[in-house]
């Protein structure tokens, strides 16, 4: 093992921060929830670190189990670093922390990259009201990147990947439009206005894409946060959105 510090707790919450504690660690799990990925794309999403920071995560997380290394066969010849299913375990507790975390101050100039957005989709997800988003698989095509979305009678599963058969429909836009629609900075009617975006498939599956898309602030701060005394209630300036990752 690297020489990782611990905490030598022998608390479950010890413990855990023992191995995913370390800065960055989390950011690399995040990005790596949606499929596997190669070490410049982790770079490429991860702004400010630096490429032996994260060979350093890398190294500390597959060394713990967490993250694990696949080699694709020739002629590709590329590596890829992936979750492990005990590192996919950490899925809801990172999707609760993106709830959580969207309730204090954001930068001004802060931007979401493609996966914090994917992710916040999920993280906004509603299974109790799952009724009004009926069972579909939607495929969305941002810049490079595809991104395949199902829904069930009581999950989300959003993927880097293609559908795996054709889905009932399809998005294709730019990453600035995207980030500027779930931010509410514009709608989705305007952006198919201007050509920024484009929307195929069966009607009623168009609009439930809309809707998941459109999809108002339902995560706030507890009820009694108002009553809070101001060191212990949640910064005044939110994040635009308030919900995701």
């Amino acid at each position: 093992m690297s020489g990782i510090r611990s905490y030598g707790d022998p608390c479950g919450v010890a413990r855990g921060l023992d191995i995913i504690g370390e800065r960055w660690a989390l950011l690399v799990i995040r990005d790596l929830l949606l499929g596997p990925k190669r070490f410049n794309d982790l770079h490429a999403g991860l702004s400010g670190i630096s490429p032996n920071v994260l060979a350093q995560r890398l190294r500390d997380l597959t060394e713990h189990g967490v993250v694990q290394r696949r080699d694709l066969p020739p002629p590709t010849r590329v590596r890829l670093y992936e979750l492990t299913d005990w590192g996919r375990a950490l899925e809801p507790l990172l999707l609760h922390l993106g709830r959580w975390g969207s309730q204090t101050a954001t930068a001004p100039d802060a931007v979401l990259g493609i996966d914090s957005i994917m992710l916040s989709i999920k993280a906004a997800f509603d299974p109790a009201a799952a009724t009004h988003h009926p069972h579909g698989s939607y495929e969305l095509h941002i810049d490079a990147e595809t991104y395949f979305i199902e829904i069930t009678e009581d999950s989300l599963h959003i993927s880097r990947d293609r559908a795996p058969k054709p889905p009932n429909a399809t998005l294709a836009t730019d990453l600035d439009t995207l980030r500027a629609i779930w931010n509410h900075q514009i709608t989705l009617a305007g952006a198919l206005d201007s050509g920024s975006l484009h929307l195929g498939g069966e009607e009623h599956a168009k609009q439930h894409l809309t809707d998941l898309l459109s999809a108002p602030v339902t995560h706030s701060p507890p009820a009694d946060s108002a009553s809070a005394s101001p060191t212990s209630r949640p910064h005044t300036a939110r994040s635009k959105t308030g919900r995701g990752c």
